[in-house]
């Protein structure tokens, strides 16, 4: 199991939302995941419209993908979210909120970065996420 440290010291501010400033990690193998859209295994979209339908689709492939290569929520190390429409942003850290915990654990978020696009590959799709593992 990889040694993973999450810190949020207080020469900054404290993070707005579920996540660290800092992931230290002593591994030996990282993980990079491609950005999740919401699909399912046949490459249909999962709730058109709805951002936190899609948020569910889409970290539910990154979990599937992290256990296919023996991963877990534990692995990861870093996200990297995409929204469309910035007034999306309440619904999905709200949805965030309220899973992290049973993802991580309280109090082990890992560090996050959040861009608004002006699109994703498809029109239909608002949300988008990068993970970054290790093992």
């Amino acid at each position: 199991m990889p040694e993973i440290t999450f810190v949020s010291p207080n020469v900054v501010g404290k993070p707005v939302g579920p996540y660290s400033q800092i992931c230290r990690v002593k591994a030996s193998e990282f993980i990079f995941l491609a950005g999740q859209t919401a699909t399912d295994k046949d490459n249909k979209l999962v709730g058109p419209g709805d951002v936190v339908a899609q948020a569910r689709q889409v970290f539910a492939n990154t979990e599937a993908l992290l256990k296919s290569v023996g991963a877990s929520w534990r692995n990861v190390v870093h996200f990297t979210n995409y929204l469309v429409n910035p007034d999306d942003l309440p619904r999905f850290a709200e949805y965030r909120r309220e899973v992290f915990p049973t993802m991580f654990g309280s109090d082990r978020y890992p560090p996050n970065t959040l861009l608004y696009v002006d699109r994703l590959l498809h029109k239909e799709y608002l949300v988008e996420v990068q993970t970054i593992a290790v093992l």
